[in-house]
């Protein structure tokens, strides 16, 4: 069709034409909200790098999990900071650790919002990593048996689903297999399938005291050149049992959104994570930039290359500028 028999702009000129024909819809529906969870009470630690964004000591995220599930957010995702570290991150599957005490907060203050937990050990190990180490290196067979493990911890402790984070090979397998023979066949797995080793995680390494104490992450990690391999993780995470396909980060790797979304028929996440979020509020601090225009135009192109839902930090003020 082309000019004058077809006019594209005569379906812009109001508001409501707009609504009609848009063809990307944003909702509450697909926002999942990430969360900080420390020991202690009365805690509500602001992240410098991240405002907005707190450590929350239990008491604070049982408080902060009802006003998100009163703004229709359907779950949250939490994030342990635990109060001691160690080479094999105890902590991590401990019964009484942060991210056990949590998940039985959140659902006990909330219990019609979804919980899903971060599985991983970089928060919980002294020496930062995301495994358990042999020598300097990450060893990704002895990795899998921990983090298998605290998977487990997670369900017994009353999560609604996990999402392992660490990057190792065979870990959805691992935890699928202990899942099923310990009673807990229907929790679901997001993997965290095509996670890139990026520098836009520089904030939450703050937020989380995630940060390696040597080298990087870049052996366990995907090369952010690489496009091809996402395809082959996903992949190889749908054979393992995997429910929900993530990547990660969202907004430079729409690419590969959108291409696994080409691929699988799961429901994928895109997690839009603390770079993405600090930069769109320090641009709007020194006035660059309209900030909520930006964030809602954000998380629709991440949604129109094919996430069906979005772990960000702006899932409140999206809530609530949907809602308004």
């Amino acid at each position: 069709m082309l000019f004058p028999d077809y006019r594209p702009r005569r379906m812009r000129q109001t508001e409501a034409f707009r609504r009609m024909i848009r063809e990307t819809k944003l909702s509450t529906d697909d926002l999942i909200y990430p969360l900080f969870a420390v020991h202690g009470k009365g805690i509500e630690n602001p992240i410098p790098s991240m405002p907005g964004q707190f450590q929350l000591s239990i008491d604070n995220l049982a408080k902060t999990a009802k006003k998100t599930h009163a703004l229709g957010i359907p779950a949250v995702i939490l994030f342990g900071i635990p109060g001691k570290k160690d080479p094999l991150g105890t902590e991590a599957y401990a019964k009484d650790g942060i991210v056990q005490k949590a998940v039985k907060a959140v659902k006990n203050a909330a219990p019609e919002l979804a919980v899903i937990t971060d599985v991983c050990l970089c928060q919980y190990t002294d020496h930062g990593h995301c495994g358990i180490l042999n020598g300097k290196t990450v060893d990704n067979d002895a990795s899998i048996e921990v983090i298998s493990q605290v998977a487990l911890s997670h369900a017994k402790a009353g999560a609604d689903m996990v999402a392992p984070s660490d990057m190792m090979d065979g870990r959805v397998a691992e935890i699928r297999d202990l899942f099923d023979e310990n009673g807990f066949s229907h929790i679901p797995i997001m993997s965290y399938s095509a996670k890139y080793c990026s520098a836009y995680y520089g904030p939450f390494r703050q937020a989380a005291d995630s940060a390696p104490k040597f080298g990087d992450r870049r052996a366990y990690q995907m090369d952010p050149a690489n496009a091809v391999e996402a395809i082959r993780e996903a992949m190889m995470d749908v054979e393992e049992g995997a429910d929900i396909i993530m990547i990660k980060p969202a907004l430079p790797y729409l690419d590969i959104i959108c291409r696994i979304r080409e691929e699988i028929d799961l429901p994928i996440a895109a997690y839009h994570v603390s770079g993405e979020y600090a930069m769109i509020k320090a641009a709007e601090k020194m006035g660059f930039l309209d900030g909520p225009r930006v964030m809602m135009e954000t998380l629709i192109a991440i949604k129109r290359a094919g996430a069906d839902m979005i772990l960000t930090y702006f899932a409140p003020e999206a809530a609530a500028a949907l809602g308004a």
